[in-house]
C-alpha cells in the first residue's frame, strides 16, 4: 500500500482550515475534489478519518492519530524537497575537511560558524590528524580538502598557501634547561623530549624534522596534552607559537637558548583535488578559511 502524500497535504489543510469548503478555497480546488481525495485516502487506509454523522465532519480518534503521523511525514518530505532543491543549485551533500593538529583551529571554527549561520545544506565533517596522518586520512576518506603542514604533491592536488606558522622550542620555567645558555644538542638529549605521535602509524624510527632523536622521547597524542606536559616540567619540545603566547608572556614557559635555533617556521597549505571541482559549499569554505586565517595572522 502506498501513502498518497498529496492526499495527506489536503487532509492537513482541511484540519488547519476547519472545513472542506475553506480548504478548497485555500487550495483553489472544488470542494468535491477535496472530498474525493479524503475519501480516496480513507479507502486506501481502510479507516474512517472523519465522522460525517453530524452537520460538520469531525476527526475520528484514528483520523487524529493518522493526521499526527502524517504531519511528521509531510515535514520530512518538505525537508527532502528542500535538500533536492539545494543540491540542484550546486550544494554538495557533504564536505569532508582534514586538518593538521599543528595548525590553529580558531580560524577554522570561525569559518564553520559563518557557514552554520548561513544555514547551508551541506553536511560538513572536520577531522584532525597529525603529520603524515593528515594526507593518509584525506586519501582514505576521499576528503574534499586538507589543511596540512607537509604533503606529497600531485598533479591532481591544488595547493593554496596559508599564513606562516612558527614553532618555538620551549620548556617550563622550572625545567633545568630553562636557565641554561648556549644549549647544544648533547645537553638537550640529557632530558625528556616531548613530541607528537604521527597519526598515520608510520614507522616511528623515521624522525620528523622537529625531533632530536634522543632515547628519552615521549610521544603525545596532540598539542593540548603536550602543552600540559610541558607546563608541569615533564620535558622540552616544540610548540606552535599561537598556542603558547600567554604562557611565554607570563614566563610559565621559556624559549630555550638552543644554539641550533629555537624557532622554526613553515607555510601550511590548503589543498583540494583538481579532479573534484569544488561546489558551492567548497568554494564558500575555501574563501572563508582563507579570510579567517589572514585575520588570525594579523592578531
Amino acid at each position: 500500500m502506498r501513502i498518497d502524500i498529496e492526499a495527506l497535504r489536503v487532509l492537513d489543510v482541511v484540519i488547519q482550515e476547519g472545513s472542506f469548503a475553506k480548504a478548497a478555497a485555500r487550495l483553489h480546488k472544488a470542494q468535491s475534489a477535496i472530498s474525493y481525495q479524503i475519501k480516496k485516502l480513507e479507502d486506501q487506509l481502510d479507516i474512517s478519518i472523519f465522522d460525517r454523522s453530524s452537520y460538520r465532519a469531525a476527526l475520528t480518534p484514528k483520523g487524529k492519530a493518522l493526521w499526527t503521523e502524517g504531519r511528521r511525514l509531510l515535514q520530512q518530505a518538505e525537508r527532502i524537497e528542500k535538500l533536492a532543491a539545494h543540491y540542484s543549485e550546486g550544494w554538495e551533500p557533504k564536505f569532508d575537511l582534514v586538518i593538521d593538529a599543528s595548525l590553529p583551529m580558531e580560524p577554522v571554527m570561525k569559518a564553520m560558524k559563518v557557514l552554520v549561520d548561513r544555514e547551508i545544506p551541506t553536511k560538513i565533517q572536520v577531522k584532525v590528524e597529525a603529520m603524515g596522518g593528515v594526507q593518509k586520512r584525506f586519501e582514505q576518506d576521499g576528503a574534499n580538502m586538507m589543511l596540512v603542514k607537509d604533503y606529497q604533491p600531485s598533479p591532481h592536488l591544488r595547493p593554496i598557501p596559508l599564513p606562516q606558522v612558527t614553532f618555538i622550542l620551549v620548556a617550563s620555567r622550572d625545567h633545568a634547561l630553562a636557565s641554561q645558555r648556549g644549549i647544544d644538542l648533547n645537553q638537550l638529549l640529557e632530558h625528556v623530549e616531548l613530541t607528537i605521535h604521527d597519526s598515520s602509524d608510520a614507522n616511528t624510527d623515521q624522525l620528523d624534522e622537529h625531533q632530536f632523536g634522543g632515547d628519552r622521547v615521549f610521544f603525545m597524542h596532540g598539542f593540548i596534552s603536550k602543552k600540559s606536559a610541558l607546563m608541569m616540567g615533564l620535558g622540552f619540545g616544540w610548540m606552535p607559537e599561537f598556542m603558547i603566547r600567554d604562557e611565554l608572556a607570563s614566563g610559565d614557559l621559556v624559549e630555550l637558548d638552543y644554539e641550533g635555533g629555537s624557532r622554526s617556521s613553515f607555510t601550511p597549505m590548503l589543498v583540494h583535488p583538481t579532479d573534484q571541482p569544488l561546489g558551492r559549499a567548497g568554494e564558500l569554505i575555501l574563501d572563508q578559511i582563507l579570510t579567517e586565517f589572514n585575520a588570525f595572522n594579523q592578531q
